[in-house]
């Protein structure tokens, strides 16, 4: 019973992906890509563009690349390239993982890159019949130019309410020299013809600023 309720939480983790993966690696060449638009009332706008494939069981690659334009024009990105790997075996209740990576962010002005940390701890859930999961990824990037760094903490908690429809719920929060911001992001995620493809329908809600509100639409595909 044990190990079946381990596989259906698995499932879920792995069907529903977001680009803070947590600590569940995938099987051996398999892989995730993720394509999603963002927009606020203001027209500051932001795509995300995701991709991370299992080189082997304990070992996955990936990129992640933003780009972003906000209400007057200007438009600015940031890119990661990246590593993860477990800090725990298959069969733990409390999964764990560390991620390394390199980038950069640029603007109109400047191009500065930076180095990626990452710690990520996963656990399943149940309530009832159904299965979720809640997750925590934490990461510093340190930048290599101006010798600052950004830290980044996302929550995660998801719920499968059956097998075409997943909630969940996450918050991101970020801490950049002596600012800090915080978002609550609900979201809805289907799942489309036979599940491999899946699309997320969900707001991205500033805790101090309400009026920044975005809207976002992904779309997520496993191969």
């Amino acid at each position: 019973m044990r190990c079946r309720l381990s596989l259906a939480i698995l499932s879920i983790c792995l069907a529903v992906n977001v680009a803070q993966a947590g600590p569940w690696l995938r099987d051996e060449g398999s892989g995730f890509t993720s394509l999603s638009y963002s927009g606020t009332y203001f027209l500051d706008t932001a795509q995300a563009n995701y991709l991370e494939y299992a080189w082997r069981d304990d070992l996955t690659l990936g990129a992640d690349i933003s780009f972003y334009t906000d209400r007057y024009g200007a438009p600015s990105g940031e890119a990661t390239l990246f590593f993860r790997r477990p800090l725990s075996d298959s069969e733990s209740v409390h999964r764990f993982a560390y991620e390394l990576g390199l980038g950069a962010r640029w603007s109109q002005f400047a191009l500065l890159p930076h180095l990626k940390t990452g710690l990520s701890w996963g656990r399943g859930l149940t309530l009832g019949e159904r299965h979720g999961w809640s997750n925590i990824d934490a990461a510093i990037l340190w930048d290599l130019v101006e010798k600052s760094h950004r830290i980044k903490l996302d929550s995660t908690i998801g719920l499968s309410f059956n097998a075409r429809f997943t909630g969940m719920m996450q918050l991101y929060l970020t801490h950049e020299n002596t600012r800090s911001y915080a978002k609550l992001a609900p979201a809805l995620v289907v799942a489309l013809g036979k599940g491999k493809t899946r699309l997320q329908i969900g707001a991205e809600i500033p805790l101090r600023n309400r009026y920044d509100t975005a809207l976002k639409l992904a779309l997520w595909r496993d191969f």
